[in-house]
């Protein structure tokens, strides 16, 4: 049977993908946005050294392996993730220095990067952008389109051969770039895949099943014992299997059957990979920890580490909402563990005393392993009902202005971004949704907060914000508190640059049919401008990915890119001129010249978006774009500059805007305007200007019930604040502000709103 080896710690975070490439090493990438390398001496020892072989800018979900070669005698570790880059370096690049260049740059997805996958030197990537590509000496060789999903797994059977799988339940099976086979049979989200002796592969789902396939796509067989999600497949050396899930276990089988079940003291095992030359298997959990099993017993850890072991898996708490109903006068006492159970990692749940404890049969041992107390969910107390069932809450979502609301159920202990998958299926809405409600989710479910999670680099991928870790305060390595953040003066400048730009040039491309077929030629795009808009659109992803400023190639595209978006937002009626608007948001972020532009009668874009009926009443969206439109000027020194010019003009416009409507998006656009407005001045000194921006703060500060609008204004407030003298003099004589930012705490009564207030009543 396997025993545990080593508990690697080091991550500060989840560990969400491993790879064991060699006895001597393993690789793990994390939550924390670092790719580590961990090294042993020799093969039977249990002791391992970890450095950080690469930092990423946001979460890291993915890492696979390339073999060595001529080239990399070394090999190279493949990472990928939430800044959509897929990154190749040599296992000691950390030893070069932080800055030191990855020997690859993989660039072309648009999402979140959630699955990678190597057969000699090609690399195959999955992304929620609901492609998959393939690889070679840093080029794509193919972009395989068809799923309606997320993929997230990949796997390359050959050279030729891919198989990936989706959100949209299926696999399918590719050769040399072109789809061949649909395959059908999962019923939920088809998280992982690995290959198999003779050409086969087997996958797992969130369907809780594994499945075997033929390299055709025949199903041959389906395994059944987790308890829930599964996360991550693996097959040994011997032709057995090893997985992983959300039920807090990994699973080993042989023939269909599971032999032995080890429960980590984490609420999910993300990741776990195989070392084909010794069969020890790596896992990566939600814990932050790397663990090492092996059937040798020479690489067992001593006693002492594995009695600490099975200890912390016994201490660790089971939420009760995470496994249903909990009925404690009905369940049996210590009595029922003389009754040997039927099969490896059947769990039962006993009274013993007052407690609630869960139990896990080993077949190996013939006996019963303590897995976990089952406690009270937090919230458990106010449960709310939905379609006959309790949850912790029930939101209500606005997903369209004037219809009515959504509701979204969601206990504290699920994933928020399964949770929101499940709510976009049930209805019938674009996956495309799936940060903006999963985001949604951990924003307002705070007050229930699980875990000591953090925001930083926004949304999970693989949604564990606030997610509940068993046995957090008796962890060996627990995580430190975290310090509150200090809010002011804010200092960097707010961009609103999120786009899905294909979606976009979709819809700029349907709307030029439609012109067409009406006749309306002197409006539609030419074939010109329809290839001007390709490379605009190819300039603004490569610009968001690598964050340069355009080359001089790029500045003929750019400049016949405005004149274009100028032709769309001033000759195409009101309604279908919000794509144009859209793209001149994100240029306006990417180049300085959409600052510098001037049509022929000398009109710049402030000018234009004015003209173009950006700010007419109840064209609510072509306002909340406009807006977001200068927001972005202040990306770069031009449009600083020249959206310093036209400050009274801008606040003007996006006031009035503001005031007409109850679009939140608007609102939020219109006080990240002031807030950047609020910085330019501060790093100005301007006394005057920041004196004169106080007011429409003040009435931001004063009426507004959304939280994320009002604490925006509050950023803004306490950053002119910091330049003291005539503007707290003007903020407490003239506005009332002590009052205000009060009265403004305790209606909206969110902690970031009362520590930011709090910092302002000091410079009060």
């Amino acid at each position: 049977m396997y025993k545990l080896t080593a508990s690697l710690r080091g991550h500060e975070d989840d560990v969400r993908g491993v790879v064991f490439p060699s006895p001597n090493f393993i690789t793990s990438v994390s939550r924390d946005s670092t790719v580590r390398l961990w090294k042993r001496g020799d093969a039977q020892s249990t002791v391992f050294d970890d450095h950080i072989n690469s930092h990423h800018s946001g979460f890291v979900n993915c890492v696979t392996f390339v073999v060595p070669t001529i080239e990399h005698p070394d090999g190279l570790i493949v990472s990928g993730g939430q800044e959509t880059i897929i990154e190749a370096r040599e296992p000691l690049a950390g030893s070069k220095g932080p800055d030191h260049p990855a020997n690859y740059v993989l660039l072309g997805h648009a999402h979140n990067v959630c699955a990678l996958d190597t057969y000699l030197d090609v690399i195959v990537s999955g992304s929620w952008d609901c492609t998959a590509r393939v690889w070679k000496n840093g080029e794509t060789q193919h972009v395989l389109k068809g799923h309606d999903g997320a993929v997230w797994a990949v796997l390359a059977l050959s050279g030729t051969d891919i198989v990936t799988g989706s959100a949209d339940k299926t696999i399918r099976l590719w050769r040399n770039g072109k789809q061949i086979k649909v395959v059908n049979g999962h019923t939920d989200v088809v998280r992982g895949l690995c290959r198999l002796p003779n050409s086969n592969f087997a996958s797992c789902s969130n369907d809780g099943t594994i499945r075997i396939w033929t390299s055709e796509g025949h199903q041959l067989q389906e395994l059944h014992g987790h308890t829930s999600f599964i996360y991550s497949v693996a097959a040994l050396p011997t032709g057995e299997l090893v997985s992983s899930g959300e039920d807090r276990t990994i699973r080993i089988w042989r023939d269909g059957d599971c032999i032995q079940t080890i429960t980590h003291p984490a609420i999910s095992v993300w990741s776990v990979a195989v070392c084909l030359e010794t069969g020890d298997i790596v896992s990566g959990a939600s814990d932050r920890l790397v663990r090492v099993f092996s059937r040798d017993q020479s690489r067992w850890a001593d006693e002492q580490t594995l009695k600490a072991f099975d200890d912390t898996v016994a201490a660790s708490s089971i939420p009760a909402n995470q496994i249903g109903d909990v009925q404690k006068d009905k369940l049996p006492g210590p009595e029922a563990l003389l009754e040997p159970g039927k099969k490896d990692g059947q769990a039962i749940m006993i009274r013993n005393g007052g407690a609630v404890e869960a139990h896990v049969w080993s077949a190996q041992t013939k006996s019963w392993t303590n897995v976990g107390t089952v406690v009270d969910a937090v919230g458990s107390g106010r449960k709310q009902l939905f379609d006959g069932k309790e949850y912790d809450f029930v939101f209500d979502v606005d997903i369209q202005e004037g219809a009515p609301p959504l509701k979204l159920p969601y206990n504290a202990s699920e994933n928020p971004f399964e949770a929101a998958r499940k709510f976009l299926e049930r209805n019938e809405l674009p996956i495309t949704y799936l940060d903006t409600v999963g985001n949604f989710i951990v924003t307002n479910a705070k007050g229930v907060e699980l875990g000591a999670g953090d925001d930083r680099g926004g949304p999970d991928p693989w949604g564990t914000e606030n997610r509940y870790r068993p046995g957090e305060t008796s962890s060996p390595a627990p995580r430190p508190p975290p310090s509150k953040p200090k809010y002011i003066p804010h200092k960097e400048y707010l961009s609103i640059s999120g786009a899905k730009l294909g979606a976009i040039q979709n819809k700029v491309n349907e709307i030029n049919q439609e012109l067409l077929s009406k006749g309306e030629k002197e409006n539609s795009l030419n074939p010109e401008e329809v290839s001007t808009l390709t490379k605009l659109t190819e300039f603004l992803q490569t610009a968001s990915l690598l964050k340069v400023k355009p080359s001089n190639a790029s500045l003929a595209a750019v400049t016949a890119g405005l004149d274009l978006l100028v032709k769309i937002i001033t000759t195409w009626s009101p309604q279908n001129r919000l794509p144009g608007l859209d793209l001149l948001r994100l240029l306006a972020a990417a180049s300085p010249q959409a600052a510098t532009y001037q049509t022929n009668d000398g009109s710049k874009i402030g000018e234009i978006l004015e003209i173009s009926g950006g700010f007419s009443d109840g064209l609510v969206n072509n306002s909340m774009l406009s807006i977001r439109t200068y927001v972005n000027l202040f990306q770069t020194n031009e449009g600083r500059v020249y959206i310093n010019t036209r400050f009274e003009r801008t606040v003007e416009m996006a006031e009035k805007a503001s005031a007409k409507t109850t679009n939140r998006n608007l609102k939020v656009a219109y006080a990240t305007l002031l807030l950047n407005y609020a910085v330019l001045f501060y790093s100005m000194h301007s006394m005057d200007r920041a004196i004169e921006l106080l007011r429409p703060l003040t009435d931001i500060i004063r009426t507004e019930i959304d939280s994320e609008t009002v604490f925006r204004a509050l950023a803004a407030l306490g950053t002119l604040l910091s330049l003291k003298s005539e503007v707290k003099e003007a903020a407490i004589g003239v506005y009332e502000m002590r009052k205000l930012v009060t009265k403004a705490e305790s209606r909206l009564a969110e902690p970031r709103v009362k520590d930011i207030v709090a910092e302002i009543k000091v410079l009060l």
